[in-house]
């Protein structure tokens, strides 16, 4: 019986390992997207310092096309991404100026 050299680096890269090596988690998906999503709109000169949290809008957009509203600490955005271009974004009115009403 003949093995593959693929097959053997495999079973030598896994024989390597020891047992009980922690394994890296996955980052958490919303905290990734909001690092991600604060990067995009950088690029494009929008400014968000230290962002919160990023929710993606359900009802907006379909499900391959998605809506994320972005909460930074300065700013909340709503933001459009486009695969291969440029995001839609848009500057959210400021909750904490109209909350503040007298």
């Amino acid at each position: 019986m003949k093995i593959a050299p693929v097959v053997l680096s495999t079973i030598a890269a896994g024989a390597a390992m020891p047992l009980g090596a922690p394994v890296a988690d996955a980052a958490d998906p919303k905290e990734m997207s909001k690092d991600i999503i604060a990067v995009q709109i950088r690029k494009q000169g929008f400014e968000c310092k230290t962002p919160q949290k990023a929710e993606r809008d359900r009802t907006s957009g379909n499900p391959d096309d998605p809506i994320w509203t972005l909460t930074c600490e300065n700013a909340a955005y709503r933001v459009h991404l486009i695969p291969n271009q440029a995001a839609k974004v848009e500057r959210l009115p400021d909750e904490r100026k109209s909350s503040e009403k007298p």
